[in-house]
């Protein structure tokens, strides 16, 4: 691997493996209910911050492709979406796991975890859409509109509504977010890199398939 070309790469592998040691063998709070599980911030929250960053950076790509159509924005757009999507599903995952040793059960019908599925199910439906059109320049155009849209109901999806109703989960519904806690302060140190590191594999990711994608088309 040539590292002058491909640091971020290397980057993406030193911050995750360093987030998977640290994160599971370091000292953390003993907080109320919470005590070893909180070690589940590391990776649940930073999976969906990746999440919303790739959706971010396909939306810009549909808008590209609005503005440039015919121009390969559309292949980005897509990969950038599928990869948001995962990581929003590795995301809650981890979040139902999390939520089955701190609240009893994998799903609480929390607003908050209920407007992460319903996102998800939004952008599933964006894929759907795409399968259902044949005409490329249909498909292109009216995915383009559609993830417009998608990323416009995920936000107050999960950042707004559950911060305005009732919710257990930290920093919503009136509960104190987890900065307001007196955390370790070591435990920064982790979160941050853990968010780095997930969108610059979620980023990796879509590379490959963009190539993949590029040499099947070449080669058809």
């Amino acid at each position: 691997m040539n590292l002058k070309k491909h640091w971020w790469k290397a980057l993406a592998i030193v911050l995750l493996v360093y987030v998977h040691t640290v994160g599971l063998l370091a000292e953390v709070p003993r907080l109320n209910i919470l005590n070893e599980t909180i070690r589940a911030l590391y990776f649940h929250v930073p999976m969906w911050f990746g999440m919303v960053l790739l959706y971010a950076v396909s939306v810009y790509y549909a808008i590209l492709c609005l503005r440039k159509p015919g121009q390969g924005y559309d292949t980005w757009s897509v990969n950038f979406a599928h990869t948001g999507t995962l990581l929003g599903i590795l995301g809650m995952i981890t979040g139902m796991l999390w939520a089955n040793y701190t609240w009893g059960s994998p799903w609480h019908g929390d607003p908050k975890q209920n407007g992460a599925a319903i996102a998800l199910l939004v952008y599933l439906a964006y894929f759907v859409l795409r399968g259902s059109l044949e005409s490329e320049e249909q498909k292109e155009r009216l995915s383009a509109v559609y993830n417009l849209f998608a990323f416009a109901a995920m936000v107050p999806l999960i950042f707004i509504i559950p911060r305005l109703t009732e919710s257990v989960h930290p920093g919503s519904g009136g509960n104190p977010g987890f900065n307001a806690y007196d955390l370790d302060s070591r435990m920064r140190l982790v979160f941050y890199p853990a968010v780095i590191g997930w969108f610059l594999v979620g980023l990796w990711l879509v590379n490959i398939r963009v190539r993949v994608q590029q040499v099947n088309k070449s080669n058809s």
